[in-house]
């Protein structure tokens, strides 16, 4: 892949780090957080959480990586923007807790920005967000990852799948691009990548 994209990461936990770390391999990458510490850890290319594969990226590789709190610069600047934002289960209401998901939504004012879900998400979810907000620039990428293998597990995945909307040319095409960009920053070849509604 010739074109170099900017990406915006919402969140440097697992899934958020680990896919930050993947594809600054080959373009540049925001990581947003609220915590100073964590930006500047990740500045000084120390990873504030445990995981063998993302520390080591860190350390020895040359990553177009930035961590920022400035949530609005690196939206806008933003190509693609990946929510990894944390969707806690309710076992009372027995519902995912989206709010942390929408905050980010909400924050990306950018008309051309792609935003690709990271987070876990229920069912029929994608399309209820885009409805509700009216915005035909969401898709959903859900994470295969064990924590502190999670760059690993991005490294070598067993799949990628990505979900669109399949009437929507130009959201397919976004689509086509994010799955290229997780597997240009693999290892692994022929991964088996599947597109779905």
């Amino acid at each position: 892949m010739e074109k170099k994209y900017t990406i915006a990461v919402s969140g440097t936990g697992y899934v958020g780090l680990s896919i930050a770390t993947l594809l600054s391999q080959h373009h540049k990458v925001y990581d947003v957080d609220i915590v100073p510490s964590k930006v500047e850890q990740i500045d000084q290319r120390k990873s504030p959480i445990q995981d063998e594969y993302i520390e080591k990226y860190l350390a020895e590789k040359d990553l177009d990586l930035t961590a920022t709190l400035d949530a609005e610069m690196a939206y806008s600047a933003a190509d693609f923007v990946v929510i990894a934002a944390p969707t806690n289960y309710d076992s009372t209401t027995q519902h995912f807790d989206t709010s942390a998901v929408e905050n980010v939504i909400d924050l990306v004012y950018n008309p051309e920005a792609i935003m690709v879900i990271k987070s876990t998400i229920p069912v029929g979810y994608t399309k209820s967000i885009r409805e509700k907000t009216g915005s035909k620039n969401i898709i959903f990428s859900p994470e295969f990852l064990r924590e502190s293998k999670a760059l690993y597990d991005n490294l070598y995945p067993s799949r990628i799948i990505v979900g669109t909307d399949m009437e929507d040319e130009r959201l397919v095409g976004a689509a086509h691009i994010f799955a290229n960009l997780l597997q240009e920053g693999a290892i692994k070849e022929n991964i088996d990548t599947l597109f779905m509604g």
